[in-house]
């Protein structure tokens, strides 16, 4: 019966273990979207999500902070293999814009908002399946509570379930232990 127990102890725990870095890992990166990039004043997106139709992949669209319609911004046609599409704008003016990839098929394949600064920077990069949150705070209806977390981050969380998995396995063979006067 004492050995029951202890063996359910364990296996929950190391379930819950074996849990948590993926649920602290967030959404996974393997689900389809666009990846937006800007290089000064050159931005640029990839996506595999869309397939060629009629010889055509989709367009993609950058839209200033007026534009609401996708037939409004500054529209490119997709470009790339059935691996990956990309599209490019050069001579990008600082400020926000949002990019949207429909497909050929008429489907949305992503919309995220990036922010073109005046200086030429190192370049960013940020990926998701509906939209991104931008560097600057909260921008209206567009979330804010989407976080990459970096390899430090994960590494320091994973080192905490190790020690605690740990832990836990030397405090129940403790517990095992007959007692010894």
């Amino acid at each position: 019966m004492r050995t029951t127990r202890l063996l359910l102890r364990s296996g929950l725990t190391l379930a819950a273990a074996a849990t948590l870095p993926t649920w602290l890992a967030g959404p996974s990166a393997a689900v389809t979207g666009i990846s937006v990039s800007t290089i000064g004043t050159t931005v640029s997106v990839v996506t595999s999500a869309c397939t060629q139709a009629n010889g055509s992949w989709g367009n993609a669209s950058l839209l200033n902070s007026g534009q609401t319609a996708f037939a409004q911004g500054r529209q490119v046609a997709l470009a790339g293999t059935t691996v990956s599409q990309s599209a490019a704008w050069s001579g990008v003016s600082p400020g926000t814009y949002t990019v949207v990839v429909v497909c050929s098929n008429g489907g949305t394949a992503g919309t995220q908002s990036v922010i073109v600064s005046s200086a030429p920077a190192a370049p960013t990069t940020s990926s998701t399946t509906r939209s991104a949150a931008p560097s600057r705070g909260v921008m209206g209806g567009l979330g804010g509570a989407a976080r990459d977390y970096g390899p430090l981050t994960l590494g320091i969380g994973a080192a905490l379930v190790g020690s605690g998995v740990i832990a836990t396995g030397w405090y129940l063979r403790k517990r095992s232990k007959p007692y010894r006067l």
